[in-house]
């Protein structure tokens, strides 16, 4: 008798929220309503790795939560347009989650979010992924991609239309209400600061004001904004008329007929380490034995600080813009990479050029892919003459995770050095510290043994990110040795691009900040030691300093108004004009040009083709794995027998044959130079 009354009362209120819940479903604004939140709370929860986190950001952020909800709401509004309104919904839902679910897994291999950027590199990315998934993982992607484009096919397929006549202008104004009132409170999210527009830590960002928000503005947000009052006259009273004159002192040395240059000056190696730190700055751990003895004892003696980078676990690309131009990438769009924008396209002036205006020859040297972040172009537009990269290099060994090792680097170094009769500029490039780091114990015996981590996966990945330390820190003993008993004065530049990709944070550093690395200025002529903290940005100007020079534009607005009190403000000026303005700080006209860079800093040479036995046999100078026998854009299968010598066993025709060169040619099939 007491449970008949609560049984209706039960089922009366379940039909209520069936008519609700109803109602939502037939009303196709109510409907992109509530798909938008559940969506943009499971991309929050796959950014943030919690669902307890992503509860905390929806709660204690409520007017940021909603704001990247109404950015899905008014991508999915669009369906309203269309018949097929169940198919644009499951195009845009998927199109979400997959951004979503990428940046959780990107972030679980790397500390910087998922951005438009990482689109462009796509092809490049693609070329790394076993360095970061297993088999079982990529497999499981490839299934996932699959199912979608099933699920696809089956909704284009039988997919109900709407029946009757759709009111396409209504919608329409509903749908530019809908994209006002997102402006509206995107200007308001900005203007109150409860959103920002411009993001000093990436990371951070996509933590405060949500990944939808942030991953557009990754896209929309791109390059310099034209500073407020920009003009000549604003430009050119940056500097006084002294500071003009000796800035300008490139022009007396141009790269045809120049025939004098100031004597007592060193070669200079900049070598950028991936992925590297001390490991003894992190706080809480203990170790077997010093990780890096060879780097702390140089830290010791020699000029060195602390170095603020740009990015945190990756982001290699955009140190080495900072250090070789001397700009600020956080004036750039959020997770903008110049190498994939505007340096493809216009010249920048570099440290590279500056030294090749003193007579220097400039290698650039990298022990990865050439055409990783264009470098195979955008190092003419750096003023490079030489650029050797992976394909050009013999007796590389991989480390487990199939990185190559930093110990190539050496003889690329002084072989670099020996090509040349005059003093040379070498900007290095490291990879064997980079990330991922296996959580399962795979070194059978790890160098340097840590203690003080939570639990075993954690601690396997630091230990066999200490052993690629220790063999990193071995290479420069043995660099460093070699350097100092060449018989040239030598200035070696050596820092870290950014900490490794191990989840650390500002608490964890005993400096206190996780966008700081280290650097050394090492010599074998006795410079004084003087120990300053630095920008990487500011690491060029500092190293012409030691040196007496102040050569180029920025190089002598960072030596002379590092103190000023817009300082920074003028820079971001100066960046603009140099790039994308008037170019009013050379007259009107920059003076660079993009170099004829020669891939490898010795040519690969073929001496003669034979045919024996059916197979043709090159032999020539200069060959390596990736030499491939080629007739224009046509690659032909080819083995690798010795550095002078090939084998082509493929049928060749009479015009093949005639025309046959050898190309050095990536893994992804892109021709980076053919032997003349």
């Amino acid at each position: 008798m007491i449970s008949q009354p609560k049984l209706v009362f039960d089922l009366h209120r379940s039909r209520k929220v069936y008519v609700f819940f109803e109602k939502i479903i037939k009303s196709p604004i109510a409907l992109c309503a509530a798909v938008s939140i559940l969506l943009n709370m499971i991309i929050e929860a796959a950014g943030r790795h919690s669902l307890p986190h992503m509860l905390e950001f929806a709660f204690g952020r409520p007017a940021v939560f909603f704001l990247n909800a109404l950015i899905i709401f008014a991508s999915l509004s669009t369906a309203l347009l269309f018949r097929r309104r169940i198919l644009a919904y499951t195009v845009w839902s998927l199109a979400w989650l997959t951004l979503g679910i990428t940046n959780g897994v990107i972030l679980s291999y790397r500390m910087t979010p998922f951005t438009m950027t990482d689109l462009s590199l796509l092809e490049s990315g693609l070329s790394v992924i076993p360095s970061y998934l297993s088999k079982l993982q990529i497999g499981l992607v490839i299934a996932a991609m699959t199912l979608a484009a099933l699920l696809f096919v089956l909704l284009f397929l039988f997919a109900p239309r709407k029946r009757g006549a759709i009111s396409r202008g209504k919608n329409a104004v509903v749908i530019v209400l809908i994209f006002a009132a997102l402006a509206a409170a995107t200007v308001l999210g900005t203007r109150t600061h409860v959103i920002g527009a411009v993001f000093g830590n990436l990371a951070y960002a996509y933590r405060d004001y949500g990944v939808p928000y942030c991953f557009l503005n990754t896209w929309l947000n791109t390059g310099i904004k034209r500073p407020f009052g920009y003009s000549e006259r604003g430009i050119r009273a940056v500097f006084s008329a002294e500071e003009t004159e000796a800035m300008y002192s490139y022009k007396l040395y141009s790269d045809a007929g120049a025939t004098s240059f100031p004597e007592k000056l060193p070669s200079i190696i900049f070598l950028q380490l991936e992925s590297f730190i001390d490991p003894v700055e992190i706080e809480g751990l203990a170790y077997s034995e010093e990780p890096a003895p060879w780097f702390h004892s140089l830290r010791a003696e020699f000029s060195s600080g602390y170095l603020t980078v740009p990015s945190i676990g990756a982001g290699t690309a955009n140190t080495e813009f900072e250090v070789l131009s001397g700009m600020s990438t956080k004036f750039f769009g959020p997770g903008e990479y110049p190498y994939k924008s505007i340096l493809r396209e216009l010249p920048c002036e570099s440290l590279a050029y500056n030294l090749r205006s003193l007579g220097y020859t400039a290698h650039a040297i990298h022990n990865h892919r050439g055409a990783f972040y264009n470098r195979n172009r955008v190092f003419a537009n750096l003023g490079f003459d030489t650029f050797t990269s992976l394909e050009y290099m013999n007796g590389v060994t991989l480390t487990p995770r199939n990185w190559a090792r930093d110990d190539v680097l050496l003889r690329q170094i002084t072989g670099a050095m020996d090509a040349t009769a005059g003093r040379d500029f070498i900007f290095a490039i490291s990879v064997q510290g980079h990330g991922s780091y296996p959580e399962k114990a795979i070194l059978p015996v790890p160098a340097v043994r840590v203690s003080g981590l939570e639990d075993e996966a954690r601690t396997n990945a630091f230990e066999y990110y200490l052993q690629q330390i220790r063999e990193m820190d071995d290479f420069l003993r043995r660099l460093t040795a070699n350097l100092e008993n060449r018989r040239e004065d030598i200035l070696l530049v050596l820092y870290g691009d950014h900490l490794p990709a191990l989840d650390l944070g500002d608490g964890d550093m005993a400096h206190g900040s996780s966008f700081e690395t280290e650097y050394v200025i090492w010599d074998n002529f006795g410079l004084e030691k003087q120990d300053k903290d630095l920008y990487a940005y500011q690491l060029a100007a500092e190293t012409e300093a030691r040196l007496g020079l102040t050569q180029g534009t920025l190089p002598t607005y960072h030596q002379y108004h590092a103190q000023d009190r817009r300082y920074l403000e003028n820079l971001r000026s100066l960046q603009y004009d140099m790039l994308y303005g008037s170019g009013y700080i050379y007259g009107g006209r920059t003076p660079f040009r993009p170099t004829a860079l020669q891939m490898g800093f010795s040519p690969i040479e073929t001496d003669e083709i034979t045919e024996i036995g059916g197979a043709y046999y090159i032999r020539g100078r200069g060959f390596t794995s990736y030499s491939k026998a080629s007739v224009g854009d046509k690659i032909f299968e080819t083995e690798f027998l010795s550095p002078q010598l090939l084998r082509l066993s493929e049928e060749l025709t009479p015009e093949e044959a005639a025309a046959l060169q050898i190309s050095q040619v990536e893994k992804n099939n892109e021709i980076l130079s053919t032997a003349e």
